[in-house]
């Protein structure tokens, strides 16, 4: 499926095609080379997190990705725990959007790591999983030593959950959009 990708595309739409793990690491070897995509949309697979796994290790090499897209492809917290690993290594990552995966506060503390030293990611999506007050918590202490994202979109963290936020985003500057809804 992706050995006809060439380093001509700048964005990738590749929502619906039932990719997996197999398929992920496929793309995954071609992310590494490629020096013209921006944009790759995944949305709605069934990469989980061993294709996950995949895409993070991609991330660590890749130098031109700047917008993924992995909504609705059932990645936990091993799948988090691998692209916050991928976003430590990565410098050009401005847009993760993982709505409505299965990720849970144990996802959110490694993504939170990863934010607390990425210096490129500004908007985080992370709406519609599993995340609750203690997952909050991890995000917030992360929110308070980033210096470059700007828009985070929770859902479902509960009332404390929100006032870990906010005491969190109370010492961050560059936060501007904060999106909590149930």
């Amino acid at each position: 499926m992706f050995y006809s990708m060439t380093n001509t595309f700048t964005t990738l739409d590749l929502q619906r095609k039932r990719i997996g793990a197999l398929e992920a690491q496929h793309l995954a070897y071609k992310l590494q080379h490629n020096t013209t995509l921006t944009t790759l949309a995944l949305e709605n697979n069934e990469i989980g997190d061993i294709g996950a796994q995949h895409l993070a290790f991609a991330l660590q090499h890749n130098i031109t990705l700047t917008t993924l897209v992995l909504r609705k492809n059932e990645i936990g917290d091993v799948g988090a725990r691998c692209l916050a690993d991928g976003l430590q290594h990565n410098t050009t990552l401005t847009t993760l959007d993982l709505w409505n995966n299965n990720i849970g506060d144990i996802g959110a503390q490694h993504l939170a790591d990863a934010i607390q030293h990425n210096t490129t990611l500004t908007t985080l999506n992370l709406s519609e999983n599993g995340i609750g007050a203690v997952g909050a918590q991890y995000l917030a202490d992360a929110l308070q030593h980033n210096t470059t994202l700007t828009t985070l979109n929770l859902n479902e963290i509960g009332d404390v959950g929100a006032q870990h936020l906010a005491d969190g985003l109370q010492r961050n500057t560059a936060h501007t959009a904060l999106d909590l809804w149930n």
